[in-house]
């Protein structure tokens, strides 16, 4: 059983981490509608979290990206018997903007996306990819890693997609946050336009035992832009 597993987020199988897993090894489960795992109903952090939880029989290092970030928080909180440490990538407990949290995406963006991913789903799977690169010092070189290990996956079953951006619409786990009782590390970069660096100071600011390693030049994916920077960041988490 490993002891490290990571979490990938919306529209990219575990794949994203192939070049993390060889640096840094763990598991790299797919989360349901992913790959050969199974879809669940409902789609929530919730029930993913309980179908991780399923592979995770003792104490695990947990390293989620974005939802797959919000899986982990979700988990953590859920079964904090399970998760020894926490690590959050490019993470925010609310991903859609709303009354009382400005740290997140439009609602009318969102929903067009959910629109669009009707319409032409690969098109839309591009142009999210084009977002989780841009800002950041490496965005072209990131934009075509991602680009890149989208054509090495099998095709993500379009309910999961949709599934997936109704989840991030809803999504609140602020509660859940001030519920997680292990060590954790938020790690963000100062350039991220889809989970604003607010979000990770956020949750490093109310997970009860966290630090936040904010990176001044990458964007949504540090463990692709910054690689070397990423893993002694996490290593230095795990192991110091």
């Amino acid at each position: 059983m490993a002891d490290l597993f990571f979490l990938h987020g919306w529209g990219l199988s575990s794949v994203v981490w192939a070049s993390t897993r060889a640096l840094l090894p763990g598991a790299t489960p797919d989360l349901p509608g992913y790959g050969d795992s199974p879809m669940v109903a409902p789609y929530s952090t919730e029930t993913l979290a309980d179908a991780v939880a399923e592979n995770l029989a003792e104490p695990t290092d947990l390293v989620g990206w974005s939802m797959g970030g919000m899986v982990a928080l979700a988990l953590a909180a859920r079964y904090p018997e399970r998760v020894r440490r926490l690590v959050l990538v490019g993470t925010s407990p609310v991903f859609a903007a709303r009354g009382d949290w400005s740290h997140g995406m439009a609602a009318p963006v969102l929903a067009e996306f959910a629109q669009a991913l009707k319409e032409d789903f690969r098109a839309t799977l591009l142009r999210f990819l084009s977002l989780q690169s841009r800002g950041g010092e490496e965005a072209r070189a990131v934009t075509a890693r991602l680009r890149e290990r989208m054509r090495g996956q099998a095709e993500p079953r379009p309910e999961a997609l949709a599934a997936g951006l109704e989840l991030l619409r809803a999504v609140d786990l602020r509660e859940q946050a001030r519920q997680v009782r292990c060590p954790a590390l938020v790690v963000h970069g100062a350039h991220d336009m889809l989970c604003a660096p607010a979000a990770g100071k956020w949750l490093a600011g109310h997970l009860p035992e966290a630090r936040l390693a904010l990176h001044p030049l990458a964007a949504h994916a540090p463990f692709l832009s910054h690689p070397e920077w990423f893993v002694a960041s996490v290593k230095g988490f795990l192991h110091g």
